[in-house]
Protein backbone atom coordinates (compact mmCIF):
# COMPACT_ATOMS: atom_id res chain seq x y z
CA UNK A 1 0.00 0.00 0.00
CA UNK A 2 1.01 3.44 -0.38
CA UNK A 3 1.64 5.37 2.26
CA UNK A 4 0.80 9.06 0.51
CA UNK A 5 1.32 10.67 -2.44
CA UNK A 6 2.05 14.27 -3.41
CA UNK A 7 0.99 16.14 -6.55
CA UNK A 8 3.18 18.60 -8.68
CA UNK A 9 6.16 17.87 -6.03
CA UNK A 10 9.34 19.16 -7.48
CA UNK A 11 12.32 17.90 -8.60
CA UNK A 12 16.34 18.07 -8.44
CA UNK A 13 17.02 17.02 -12.42
CA UNK A 14 19.49 19.66 -13.27
CA UNK A 15 22.71 17.93 -13.84
CA UNK A 16 21.59 14.47 -14.70
CA UNK A 17 21.74 12.43 -17.74
CA UNK A 18 19.24 10.25 -19.21
CA UNK A 19 19.30 6.86 -21.89
CA UNK A 20 16.50 5.12 -22.98
CA UNK A 21 15.63 2.70 -25.77
CA UNK A 22 12.71 1.59 -26.79
CA UNK A 23 10.09 0.75 -30.51
CA UNK A 24 8.05 2.41 -32.42
CA UNK A 25 4.67 2.15 -34.44
CA UNK A 26 4.22 4.50 -37.38
CA UNK A 27 1.92 6.23 -39.81
CA UNK A 28 2.30 8.73 -42.73
CA UNK A 29 0.28 10.81 -44.81
CA UNK A 30 -0.13 10.63 -48.58
CA UNK A 31 2.46 12.05 -50.71
CA UNK A 32 3.69 13.22 -54.06
CA UNK A 33 6.98 11.88 -55.30
CA UNK A 34 8.97 13.26 -57.90
CA UNK A 35 11.27 11.09 -60.07
CA UNK A 36 14.09 12.78 -61.55
CA UNK A 37 17.27 11.81 -63.83
CA UNK A 38 18.67 11.83 -67.56
CA UNK A 39 15.54 10.62 -69.03
CA UNK A 40 12.84 10.77 -67.51
CA UNK A 41 10.76 13.44 -64.76
CA UNK A 42 7.48 12.60 -63.87
CA UNK A 43 5.68 12.63 -60.46
CA UNK A 44 3.14 10.20 -58.85
CA UNK A 45 0.39 11.59 -56.85
CA UNK A 46 -0.81 10.87 -53.38
CA UNK A 47 1.33 7.74 -53.06
CA UNK A 48 0.17 5.78 -50.32
CA UNK A 49 2.61 4.05 -47.82
CA UNK A 50 3.16 2.30 -44.18
CA UNK A 51 5.61 1.25 -41.62
CA UNK A 52 6.75 -2.11 -41.66
CA UNK A 53 6.55 -3.86 -37.86
CA UNK A 54 8.86 -6.86 -37.33
CA UNK A 55 7.76 -10.07 -35.82
CA UNK A 56 7.89 -10.10 -32.11
CA UNK A 57 10.85 -12.47 -31.27
CA UNK A 58 14.47 -12.21 -29.68
CA UNK A 59 15.63 -9.44 -32.19
CA UNK A 60 13.58 -7.41 -30.25
CA UNK A 61 16.36 -7.25 -27.03
CA UNK A 62 19.10 -9.39 -28.63
CA UNK A 63 21.91 -6.87 -29.17
CA UNK A 64 23.15 -8.11 -32.25
CA UNK A 65 19.46 -7.14 -34.26
CA UNK A 66 17.76 -5.33 -32.17
CA UNK A 67 18.54 -2.64 -34.40
CA UNK A 68 16.47 -4.44 -37.03
CA UNK A 69 13.01 -3.37 -35.59
CA UNK A 70 11.55 -0.10 -35.69
CA UNK A 71 13.51 1.87 -32.38
CA UNK A 72 13.83 4.94 -30.60
CA UNK A 73 17.28 5.49 -29.12
CA UNK A 74 17.96 8.95 -27.26
CA UNK A 75 20.67 10.23 -24.92
CA UNK A 76 19.58 13.53 -23.10
CA UNK A 77 20.85 15.57 -20.29
CA UNK A 78 18.68 18.02 -18.10
CA UNK A 79 20.34 21.62 -18.12
CA UNK A 80 17.42 22.70 -15.77
CA UNK A 81 15.27 20.53 -12.94
CA UNK A 82 12.43 21.15 -15.90
CA UNK A 83 14.43 21.21 -19.02
CA UNK A 84 16.43 18.90 -20.80
CA UNK A 85 18.48 18.73 -24.46
CA UNK A 86 19.02 15.56 -26.71
CA UNK A 87 19.64 13.78 -28.95
CA UNK A 88 17.75 10.71 -30.54
CA UNK A 89 17.56 8.29 -33.70
CA UNK A 90 14.03 7.48 -35.08
CA UNK A 91 14.50 4.25 -37.03
CA UNK A 92 11.00 4.24 -38.78
CA UNK A 93 10.38 2.23 -41.53
CA UNK A 94 8.46 3.72 -44.73
CA UNK A 95 6.99 1.30 -47.53
CA UNK A 96 5.29 2.27 -50.66
CA UNK A 97 2.08 -0.17 -50.89
CA UNK A 98 2.81 -2.58 -53.54
CA UNK A 99 0.28 -2.37 -57.03
CA UNK A 100 -1.92 0.91 -55.77
CA UNK A 101 -2.54 2.91 -58.62
CA UNK A 102 -1.40 6.62 -58.27
CA UNK A 103 -1.85 9.30 -60.68
CA UNK A 104 1.55 10.19 -63.44
CA UNK A 105 2.45 13.36 -64.83
CA UNK A 106 5.69 13.80 -66.94
CA UNK A 107 7.81 11.54 -69.35
CA UNK A 108 9.90 8.88 -69.60
CA UNK A 109 12.46 8.41 -72.76
CA UNK A 110 14.74 5.32 -71.60
CA UNK A 111 14.42 3.13 -73.74
CA UNK A 112 12.07 1.23 -71.50
CA UNK A 113 8.80 -0.09 -71.66
CA UNK A 114 7.08 2.48 -69.93
CA UNK A 115 8.52 5.21 -72.28
CA UNK A 116 5.88 8.08 -73.11
CA UNK A 117 4.41 11.32 -71.99
CA UNK A 118 1.98 11.52 -69.09
CA UNK A 119 -1.07 13.51 -68.21
CA UNK A 120 -2.25 12.82 -64.86
CA UNK A 121 -2.62 9.17 -66.20
CA UNK A 122 -3.79 6.65 -63.62
CA UNK A 123 -1.34 3.29 -63.87
CA UNK A 124 -0.47 0.84 -61.26
CA UNK A 125 2.90 0.44 -59.38
CA UNK A 126 3.72 -2.86 -60.34
CA UNK A 127 7.33 -3.73 -58.67
CA UNK A 128 8.58 -4.12 -62.35
CA UNK A 129 8.11 0.29 -62.72
CA UNK A 130 8.72 0.47 -58.61
CA UNK A 131 9.66 -0.77 -55.73
CA UNK A 132 9.95 2.15 -53.07
CA UNK A 133 10.83 1.91 -49.46
CA UNK A 134 13.13 3.57 -47.30
CA UNK A 135 13.57 -0.18 -44.83
CA UNK A 136 16.78 -0.24 -42.81
CA UNK A 137 15.46 2.73 -42.28
CA UNK A 138 13.57 6.02 -42.47
CA UNK A 139 16.23 7.30 -39.83
CA UNK A 140 15.74 10.98 -38.41
CA UNK A 141 18.57 12.05 -36.49
CA UNK A 142 17.40 14.82 -34.35
CA UNK A 143 18.05 16.87 -31.85
CA UNK A 144 14.69 17.88 -28.93
CA UNK A 145 14.31 20.23 -26.36
CA UNK A 146 12.30 18.86 -24.00
CA UNK A 147 10.14 19.63 -20.49
CA UNK A 148 9.41 17.40 -17.79
CA UNK A 149 7.22 18.33 -14.78
CA UNK A 150 6.10 15.77 -12.06
CA UNK A 151 2.70 15.22 -11.66
CA UNK A 152 2.49 13.16 -8.79
CA UNK A 153 4.65 11.02 -6.24
CA UNK A 154 4.43 7.74 -4.35
CA UNK A 155 6.61 7.12 -1.94
CA UNK A 156 6.79 3.62 -0.60
CA UNK A 157 10.46 3.48 0.86
CA UNK A 158 10.80 4.48 3.99
CA UNK A 159 13.25 7.25 2.78
CA UNK A 160 11.00 8.30 0.45
CA UNK A 161 11.53 6.67 -2.82
CA UNK A 162 8.89 5.59 -4.94
CA UNK A 163 6.79 5.72 -8.41
CA UNK A 164 7.06 9.00 -10.04
CA UNK A 165 4.53 9.91 -12.98
CA UNK A 166 5.95 12.49 -14.85
CA UNK A 167 4.24 14.55 -18.10
CA UNK A 168 7.11 15.33 -21.05
CA UNK A 169 6.80 17.58 -23.59
CA UNK A 170 9.11 18.64 -25.97
CA UNK A 171 10.35 20.01 -29.85
CA UNK A 172 13.01 19.00 -32.15
CA UNK A 173 14.52 18.99 -35.65
CA UNK A 174 17.36 16.78 -37.55
CA UNK A 175 18.25 15.38 -40.79
CA UNK A 176 17.10 12.18 -42.73
CA UNK A 177 19.56 9.64 -43.45
CA UNK A 178 17.59 6.87 -44.88
CA UNK A 179 18.56 3.25 -46.08
CA UNK A 180 16.55 3.43 -49.59
CA UNK A 181 15.78 -0.01 -51.37
CA UNK A 182 14.22 1.14 -54.81
CA UNK A 183 13.78 -0.69 -57.93
CA UNK A 184 13.33 1.92 -60.53
CA UNK A 185 12.09 0.67 -64.52
CA UNK A 186 13.65 -2.56 -64.60
CA UNK A 187 17.49 -0.97 -62.94
CA UNK A 188 19.21 -2.50 -61.26
CA UNK A 189 18.15 -2.58 -56.96
CA UNK A 190 19.56 0.79 -55.04
CA UNK A 191 20.31 0.24 -51.20
CA UNK A 192 22.31 2.58 -49.33
CA UNK A 193 22.61 5.06 -47.23
CA UNK A 194 22.28 8.83 -48.44
CA UNK A 195 21.69 12.29 -46.18
CA UNK A 196 18.24 13.05 -48.08
CA UNK A 197 16.68 16.13 -46.42
CA UNK A 198 15.36 17.57 -42.60
CA UNK A 199 12.53 16.58 -40.31
CA UNK A 200 10.86 18.76 -37.97
CA UNK A 201 8.64 17.11 -34.50
CA UNK A 202 6.97 17.67 -31.79
CA UNK A 203 5.98 14.61 -29.01
CA UNK A 204 4.10 14.35 -25.55
CA UNK A 205 4.62 11.57 -23.11
CA UNK A 206 3.75 10.11 -19.79
CA UNK A 207 6.99 8.95 -17.46
CA UNK A 208 6.88 6.65 -15.27
CA UNK A 209 10.24 6.51 -12.55
CA UNK A 210 10.97 3.86 -10.51
CA UNK A 211 13.29 4.44 -7.23
CA UNK A 212 14.83 7.82 -9.00
CA UNK A 213 16.66 5.50 -11.67
CA UNK A 214 14.45 3.72 -14.41
CA UNK A 215 11.95 4.35 -16.37
CA UNK A 216 8.76 3.64 -18.68
CA UNK A 217 7.74 6.04 -21.01
CA UNK A 218 4.76 6.25 -23.12
CA UNK A 219 5.05 8.92 -26.11
CA UNK A 220 2.87 10.64 -29.29
CA UNK A 221 5.08 12.01 -31.65
CA UNK A 222 4.42 13.73 -34.91
CA UNK A 223 6.47 15.56 -37.23
CA UNK A 224 7.14 16.52 -41.36
CA UNK A 225 9.48 15.23 -43.20
CA UNK A 226 11.31 16.65 -46.26
CA UNK A 227 13.55 14.97 -48.38
CA UNK A 228 14.62 16.65 -51.78
CA UNK A 229 17.56 14.14 -52.53
CA UNK A 230 16.92 10.65 -52.45
CA UNK A 231 19.20 8.57 -54.42
CA UNK A 232 17.16 6.34 -56.24
CA UNK A 233 19.62 3.66 -58.67
CA UNK A 234 23.31 4.06 -58.67
CA UNK A 235 23.82 7.00 -61.18
CA UNK A 236 24.22 10.05 -59.06
CA UNK A 237 21.57 11.63 -61.35
CA UNK A 238 18.65 9.58 -60.79
CA UNK A 239 16.97 11.16 -57.38
CA UNK A 240 13.80 11.40 -56.27
CA UNK A 241 11.71 13.80 -53.79
CA UNK A 242 8.69 13.86 -51.52
CA UNK A 243 7.34 15.51 -48.17
CA UNK A 244 4.94 14.28 -45.79
CA UNK A 245 3.68 14.48 -42.10
CA UNK A 246 4.23 11.38 -39.55
CA UNK A 247 3.09 9.43 -36.29
CA UNK A 248 4.71 7.83 -34.01
CA UNK A 249 3.34 5.88 -30.93
CA UNK A 250 6.40 5.06 -28.63
CA UNK A 251 7.03 2.61 -25.75
CA UNK A 252 10.75 3.18 -24.25
CA UNK A 253 12.75 1.76 -21.44
CA UNK A 254 15.84 3.91 -19.92
CA UNK A 255 18.07 5.10 -16.82
CA UNK A 256 18.60 8.22 -14.90
CA UNK A 257 22.20 8.46 -14.59
CA UNK A 258 23.22 11.87 -12.20
CA UNK A 259 26.19 12.46 -13.13
CA UNK A 260 26.80 16.16 -12.11
CA UNK A 261 24.60 15.87 -9.20
CA UNK A 262 25.48 15.87 -5.24
CA UNK A 263 24.56 12.25 -4.19
CA UNK A 264 21.93 13.38 -2.23
CA UNK A 265 20.21 15.26 -5.23
CA UNK A 266 19.26 12.07 -7.02
CA UNK A 267 15.18 12.25 -7.12
CA UNK A 268 14.61 12.38 -11.04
Amino acid sequence: MFSAFALGQGKENKGKFYVYWGWNNGQYTKSDIRFKGDNYDFTLDNVIAHDRQSDFGIKFINPAEMTIPQYNFRLGYFFHDNWNISFGIDHMKYVMDQNQYAKMSGYINNGSAFDGTYNNDEIQLTEDFLKFEHTDGLNYANIEIRRFDNLIHFPISKNGKGIDVNLTEGFGAGILYPKTNTTLMGQDRYDEFHLSGFGLGAMVGINFTFWDYFFIQAELKGGYIDMDDIRTTSSKSDKAQQDFFFSQQNIVFGAVIPVFTPKKQINF
